[in-house]
C-alpha cells in the first residue's frame, strides 16, 4: 500500500509535515513498515482542499492533524485487515 501526502505550498501551510510525522509514527506503532510506503508529492492538484493525500492512487482530501488517526484506522488498517 502506498500513501502519498502533498507537501506543496498550500498543503504545507495546512500542516502536511505534521501529518507525515504522525503517519510515520502510526505506521511504526502498528508494525506496518513492510506493508505501507509513505511518500511525499509536491502537488496532487487539489490545492483548495488540502491537505491532499492518496491511498494507492485514490484521493483523500481535507486531511488534518485532528483527522489523521481516523483516516489511518479507516483507510489503512481497514484495508489491510480485510
Amino acid at each position: 500500500m502506498v500513501i502519498t501526502v502533498c507537501v506543496g505550498s498550500s498543503c504545507h501551510l495546512k500542516g502536511s509535515y505534521d501529518i507525515i510525522k504522525r503517519l510515520e509514527k502510526l505506521i511504526k506503532e502498528n508494525n506496518l513498515e513492510d506493508q505501507v510506503e509513505l511518500k511525499a508529492s509536491f502537488c496532487l492538484g487539489h490545492c483548495t482542499e488540502g491537505v491532499s493525500t492518496t491511498v494507492d492512487g485514490g484521493i483523500v482530501n481535507s486531511l488534518t492533524i485532528d483527522s489523521v488517526e481516523e483516516f489511518f484506522k479507516e483507510k489503512i488498517l481497514g484495508r489491510l485487515t480485510t
